[in-house]
Formats: structure tokens, C-alpha cells, sequence
């Protein structure tokens, strides 16, 4: 049986490849946002379109204008609303991360996550505070800008010197980047996600830069001697030495 216009649809590999794209960009959109304050002003401009609709149903003219005003400047308002979640994206994307990484091949255990667990171990056990940042795609220059240049190869022993109390540079944070400590002393961002009672600066700041970049944090307690990592906007507290290591090696291992 013939249907009308269905006999003269013609599909080529252009509009396979088109409609493939726009999924994937749709895809990596929705994984963006999923999990984070974005996924509530979504819904807040999807309750907004609704309205528009159902005021132009019902010919509420007043509300139907100002509605479709507010969604005029829609582009302008999803600058503002995700100007974090779109500074990460463009962030990764210039780093040459799409999420596939590690997929071709498995790389080996990196030395540096049993270093830092090793150091981080040996911190909590003496309730010393650190905040340990290792670098991943996006390069975390300016944080370590704001910071003491150092350049030197970690070790244990370096680790636990530069957090070691009343240091010069015990209070800010150490940047690893590229196999080498490459600035102590730093100054991170900290984050709102979170409220000041459930936890204090060392661990609002390592949220704060894993916010902003794919960075991976290494918090030390010093009030309670908790280890603690912060990946993608989220952290595990109470960690030991083991589980520390194997969410080390984890995060490093996806690391172009």
C-alpha cells in the first residue's frame, strides 16, 4: 500500500550522519546538566514554555506577550543561568575531552595516585590538613598563578613537608600538573553547591575547582583527620588509604 509522501522520502548517509551529531549533542547536553542546580532551571524554562502555550490556549494576551518576551531572550538567559556549566564544557572540549577517553586503550597504574594516597594516609593519621589538586585535561594555570611556583617532582615526603603545620604554605592548595608539584600555596574557588555547616574551606574549594575544570582533589581533615577526593562537582568523604588509591587510579586512568 502506498502512503503519500512516505514513497518519495529518501534517507542518504548525510541525514543519517546529521541526525547522529545532534543526538550526540543532545546526549552530552543532558549528561552535562544531570545532577547539578542546571537540572532545576531547565525545569524552570520548560515551566515557563508551558505557560506561554496555555496562555495563547486561553488568549491571555497580556501574559502570553510577556512570557514570549522572556522566551525571546531565552539564548541570553541560558548564558547566564549555565555561564559555569558552559565555561567546564568549552573548557573540556579545548582540552580534547568527549568523553571518550580511555576507550582505545588502558593505561597503566599512575605512580602518583599511590604517592598521594601514601601522603594523604600519612596526614590524616596526624590530623594535618591539605588539600592536594592533580591536574587532569583542563590545565589549571591560573589557580596556580594565584600561588608559590615550585616546579619540583613529588614524593611523600615533599607532600607532607608543604602541609606540615605553621609551613608558609600549608593553607592553600598544592597543584600537581604533568607529573610535577607545579604550585603550593594556591587559592581555588570555592563552591556554593554546598552549605558552610556541612563542610569547611578545604573541602568547599576542592569542589569549587573540580566545578570549574576535570581536575581530581585530595582533601585532608584536620579537625577530624578524614580523607576525602572531590571528581566532577562531587566528593566521597571517609576514605581509607586503599579506596583512596583505587578512586585515584580511576580518575587518572581516564586522563588523555
Amino acid at each position: 500500500m502506498d502512503i503519500p509522501g512516505v514513497n518519495d522520502l529518501h534517507i542518504g548517509w548525510r541525514d543519517v550522519t546529521d541526525i547522529a551529531l545532534v543526538t550526540l549533542l543532545f546526549y552530552h547536553a543532558i549528561a552535562m546538566i544531570r545532577q547539578t542546580r542546571a537540572v532545576a532551571a531547565v525545569y524552570g524554562l520548560l515551566l515557563i514554555a508551558a505557560a506561554q502555550l496555555l496562555a495563547r490556549f486561553l488568549s491571555l494576551n497580556t501574559l502570553n506577550w510577556l512570557l514570549e518576551e522572556i522566551l525571546g531572550s531565552v539564548f541570553l538567559l541560558v548564558v547566564i543561568v549555565f555561564q559555569r556549566d558552559i565555561r567546564q564544557a568549552l573548557s573540556s572540549l579545548g582540552a580534547g575531552r568527549l568523553r571518550l577517553r580511555g576507550f582505545f586503550r588502558r593505561k597503566a597504574d599512575d605512580p602518583l595516585a599511590d604517592m598521594t594516597a601514601a601522603a594523604a594516609a600519612y596526614m590524616a593519621q596526624r590530623k594535618i590538613g591539605a588539600l592536594i589538586v592533580l591536574e587532569r585535561n583542563v590545565p589549571l594555570g591560573d589557580a596556580a598563578e594565584r600561588g608559590v611556583r615550585l616546579d619540583a617532582l613529588p614524593s611523600v615526603e615533599l607532600l607532607t613537608t608543604v602541609f606540615w603545620p605553621n609551613s608558609p604554605l600549608h593553607d592553600g592548595a598544592l597543584i600537581i600538573s604533568r607529573g610535577r608539584i607545579m604550585a603550593a600555596g594556591c587559592i581555588l574557588p570555592l563552591s556554593t553547591a554546598i552549605a558552610k555547616r556541612d563542610y569547611g574551606t578545604r573541602h568547599r574549594a576542592a569542589l569549587g575547582i573540580t566545578e570549574e575544570s576535570d581536575a581530581v582533589v585530595v582533601v585532608v581533615s584536620e579537625e577530624r583527620g578524614v580523607m576525602a577526593v572531590a571528581v566532577d562537582g562531587r566528593i566521597t568523604a571517609s576514605l581509607d588509604e586503599t579506596k583512596l588509591k583505587r578512586v585515584l587510579q580511576s580518575a587518572l586512568a581516564k586522563k588523555l
